[in-house]
């Protein structure tokens, strides 16, 4: 399996909304990006990115809570590595497996292991069980076979088990991708009662036309985001500066904005109130290090309101360490401007005097 994360690196896709990360793999012959739907439950517009393409915001095409499926659209205009779909007919215990996803925002994580049990009953479906490590922002991402197909899509973890992972078997997946392209690919959704997939059209004041059965609220339109005081704030920040914050989000009370070449990340933390702005630029060498240490504690004396730090080999220019009820609109407005536009000049400067750019998987 050494050249499966080659092979899938261009297909495998980070999804965010505002409430957490996930991950998604690219179907060519569909031409749609699979994911878990918990992974954007509460959403119609998740904001998806991937090796090929920078951040951009999608479209829920089809949910499906039976099966904890969802299809979302695809970019237009690119051609991403098309990855072959298995048979859960061939899975076995003892089976080598590879997951890929992006646990924690941490791009392009692969993890192996064996399948534990090929069917492993839980609410109703069978799953692949995997002993496989997988993680928080790994849902949604593909389990692959030794052939460097996908036999299941990696769904949940017993959070008190060791490495005791859930995968959705392939077969289920195909199921899905036939009823909704039965649907002519409308927007369309699947009843956990009369196991019957609907079109958004179709459905009848909330209800399955078919069976009577109540539609979840927030299948077909967005949950409310209502962020704390100071990610409003926050957000009404980041807007005022110029960026579309739907492609900012993160998670909950956290935003990464790409500026260049540097990457800006804006954190708040609720328990201690405090928000933390940074940008992180570049790597250390390991040569020329006494001639721009020079270089940042020269400069550190020219900013205002911003101060280079060295973290073991990165290089970061911070904006803000300020309490929440200390945060100023109009200042931080100013403050984060400053931090945009200094963050991807710095960077540049550096990277000329021989630091080393952070790779697109960080």
């Amino acid at each position: 399996m050494e050249n499966t994360i080659d092979i899938y690196k261009n297909a495998i896709i980070q999804i965010a909304t505002p409430w957490g990360t996930g991950t998604g793999f690219y179907i060519a012959d569909s031409n749609l990006i699979v994911t878990n739907r918990h992974v954007i439950a509460g959403t119609i517009e998740p904001v998806i990115n991937g090796k090929l393409f920078k951040k951009t915001i999608s479209n829920v095409l089809y949910t499906d809570a039976v099966y904890d499926l969802a299809f979302l659209e695809a970019p237009d205009g690119k051609e991403m590595a098309p990855v072959p779909l298995g048979s859960a007919e061939l899975i076995h215990e003892g089976q080598q497996i590879m997951a890929i996803g992006h646990p924690y925002g941490l791009k392009f994580t692969a993890t192996q292991g064996i399948i534990s049990k090929s069917k492993r009953l839980w609410n109703g479906t069978n799953y692949i069980q995997i002993d496989a490590a997988i993680n928080p922002g790994n849902s949604g991402g593909p389990l692959i076979n030794d052939k460097n197909e996908v036999i299941g899509v990696n769904t949940f973890i017993v959070s008190e088990g060791n490495n005791l992972g859930f995968a959705l078997p392939v077969d289920q997946l195909k199921e899905s991708l036939r009823d909704f392209e039965g649907l002519g690919k409308k927007i369309s959704t699947r009843c956990t009662a009369c196991k019957t997939v609907i079109a958004k059209d179709d459905v009848y004041d909330d209800y399955c036309p078919n069976c009577g059965q109540k539609i979840y609220e927030f299948e077909f339109k967005d949950k409310p985001y209502i962020p704390s005081t100071a990610g409003k704030n926050i957000e009404e920040i980041i807007s005022s500066v110029g960026y579309d914050i739907r492609l900012t989000r993160a998670g909950q009370n956290f935003w990464t904005i790409e500026e260049g070449s540097a990457k800006i990340k804006v954190s708040y933390n609720p328990q201690n109130r405090y928000i933390l702005a940074w940008g992180e630029l570049c790597r250390l060498p390991k040569t020329n290090i006494a001639d721009i240490y020079e270089f940042l504690m020269k400069e550190n004396d020219k900013l205002e309101g911003l101060s280079f730090s060295v973290m073991q080999q990165d290089i970061i220019i911070t904006a803000m360490r300020i309490y929440d009820a200390d945060l100023v609109i109009e200042t931080g407005i100013q403050l984060f401007k400053r931090l945009f536009d200094k963050a991807d000049e710095y960077d540049d400067i550096l990277v000329k005097m021989g630091c080393i750019p952070f790779s697109e998987e960080e």
